[in-house]
């Protein structure tokens, strides 16, 4: 059981947390003071006697060298008994395990970073090897430019030793990379080492300088971890080396590693300023459930129409424009890079209403491709009596021709020469002329409906809300059954449904998979934290609904941490209770 590290925060699988010693250390952080205390040999911390003031039992401060024998490594990666100190242990990939340790370090970091494949896989069978409560280090390795993809990986722990050993070689770090310290013509930092003059800066000063550097990356880590926008930072830094691009994209190949760690939504807006935002898994994530959980409950033809820079889309001038010509005679679907399609009752979703893309008017062969797959993968779930395209040349008509030629379907476009001038938006009208109108209560019922198919699960709207009745306005709806109680409210703000006691015995009652805690028999007040925790249902995502079940107490509430985390962990706060009732 891990006492002395907790997880407060995560972004994916980069954690905010805190290791407990001798002071409190917020975390991804310097580890320096941790190695110093724990000694420099194994033997010697075995040998502590009881009561020995020594905080921390911890890993050599070099690790071992690479190419050593891995059976040398295991033999020192001790298991050790419950004791008032921390411990570590010194793990490697191919024979990691769990040792009941606080922090776990990758004794072969110094022979992975630098070679991207070796990286991502090292640190991603270590990280699924150990409890998810438990902090991994990696010394020796670190820089400013590095830092921030080290956490993005899942590393908490570093120390300055490469940093200061580049300085007091004349390497000037800083995030953007290492320059000869005889090539700079003035110092780049106004941190206190580099507060002299460039003739009198030293490489005991540049190595000051360096570690200054990366305890400020760390810092800067850390904030973009709280934000929510750690993976926007990082696209954006690896650029700066071509391992750190390679290693990148490497993780983004590790879809089970890092879509289990990352949350169904986010407070933060999700920037999309490079083609590697379509490997995100909150894109990818959203295209999947709205390509294998969403049906269309609308007899209507299907209207394709842009996004538009303003969210939700339906808040914009041009799709005011549209609604205006449209009048509920038509299904409106945007098309967006990178998101993918976009159904207008999933637009406040989260990404849907979160993201800010780099325009240009121009669409790259990557997006096209991908938007184009997940509009053919979309066609092909709904069947429309017709498809009309109201979109722009560039960009979206190939995109649209690209997924109706597979589908053997013929759209129509309505575009003359801008989606929103008089011409277009009278042919929009004309296309539809004839067509039925739908009433607005309709699209009320089908949003929750299809809010209720994307977060639980394909069927879910029809197996939560057959007897379905709404009030209020959207986006503020709150469905209640055909006796009048209210089963869940949409949480406009990031599209989801929030359940009531009555919805969540619903949902138990339902055939729709349930996403359960399963706790010891007391009654949560507000929270449940992970020891009181039995089972928990491991396709749990941190912000998903879930039904919390003991002895005691029947209650709904929402995630805080992923199932398995929920189950591996000690400390923490799994679950944020909205209604109980006790039993």
């Amino acid at each position: 059981m891990t006492e002395f590290f907790e997880v407060h925060e995560r972004d994916g699988a980069a954690r905010l947390g805190e290791l407990r010693l001798a002071e409190s250390l917020p975390t991804p952080a310097l580890a320096d003071s941790v190695l110093r205390d724990a000694g420099s040999l194994w033997r010697a911390e075995r040998e502590q006697p009881e009561g020995s003031d020594a905080h921390v039992t911890m890993l050599p401060h070099r690790g071992f060298p690479p190419g050593t024998d891995p059976e040398v490594e295991e033999a020192f990666a001790v298991e050790y008994p419950e004791t008032e100190y921390a411990s570590g242990a010194v793990v490697s990939p191919g024979t990691v395990r769990d040792h009941g340790a606080d922090v776990y370090a990758l004794s072969t970091a110094q022979g992975v970073v630098g070679h991207a494949s070796a990286f991502v896989e090292a640190v991603v069978e270590v990280r699924e090897a150990i409890p998810a409560d438990t902090a991994l280090v990696l010394s020796g390795v670190a820089t400013p430019a590095n830092a921030a993809l080290l956490a993005y990986a899942g590393v908490d722990l570093v120390d300055t030793a490469r940093a200061a050993v580049r300085g007091t070689e004349g390497m000037y770090l800083s995030t953007d990379g290492a320059r000869f310290l005889s090539d700079l013509e003035e110092l780049l930092c106004p941190c206190p080492a580099c507060a002299r003059p460039i003739s009198e800066f030293t490489r005991e000063h540049c190595a000051e300088h360096n570690e200054n550097a990366l305890r400020a990356e760390l810092a800067r880590v850390r904030t973009r971890i709280r934000d929510g926008s750690l993976r926007d930072y990082v696209e954006g830094q690896v650029r700066h080396s071509t391992w750190g691009t390679a290693a990148f994209r490497t993780l983004d190949t590790q879809w089970g590693y890092l879509e289990e760690r990352t949350p169904i939504y986010r407070r933060s807006r999700l920037l999309a300023t490079t083609e590697d935002a379509l490997r995100r898994v909150e894109i990818q994530r959203f295209a999947d459930r709205v390509t294998t959980r969403y049906r269309s409950r609308f007899d209507a033809p299907l209207v394709l129409v842009p996004c538009s820079a303003t969210k939700p889309y339906s808040d914009s001038q041009s799709h005011g424009q549209f609604h205006d010509a449209i009048r509920y005679r038509g299904h409106i679907v945007s098309m967006t890079s990178p998101i993918g399609v976009v159904p207008q009752e999933l637009e406040c979703t989260y990404p849907a209403q979160h993201y800010d893309a780099a325009v240009t008017g121009r669409w790259s062969e990557d997006e096209i491709g991908f938007v184009a797959e997940v509009l053919e993968r979309y066609l092909s779930r709904n069947e429309y009596p017709r498809v009309i395209a109201h979109v722009p040349a560039e960009g979206y008509r190939e995109v649209v021709e690209r997924a109706t030629e597979a589908l053997g379907i013929e759209p129509e476009f309505t575009v003359a020469d801008h989606p929103t001038t008089d011409e277009s938006l009278t042919n929009l009208s004309v296309a539809l002329s004839g067509e039925e109108q739908y009433r607005k209560r309709e699209r009320q019922h089908s949003t929750v409906k299809a809010l209720a198919d994307v977060q639980f699960g394909e069927g879910a709207g029809e197996g939560l809300f057959p007897d379905l009745s709404v009030e209020s306005r959207y986006p503020k709806l709150r469905a209640h059954d055909g006796d009048g109680e209210q089963l869940a409210a949409m949480v406009p703000q990031y599209g989801t449904l929030s359940l009531t006691l009555a919805g969540a015995r619903r949902w138990v009652e339902s055939e729709v998979a349930v996403k359960r805690v399963e706790i010891d028999g007391f009654v949560p007040r507000g929270t449940v934290l992970a020891p009181g925790i039995l089972d928990a249902d491991p396709e749990i995502r941190v912000g998903e609904e879930v039904v919390v079940e003991g002895p005691s107490a029947f209650a709904v509430g929402r995630a805080e941490m992923f199932g398995r985390e929920m189950e591996e962990s000690s400390r923490g706060i799994a679950v944020d209770v909205r209604h109980v009732e006790e039993r």
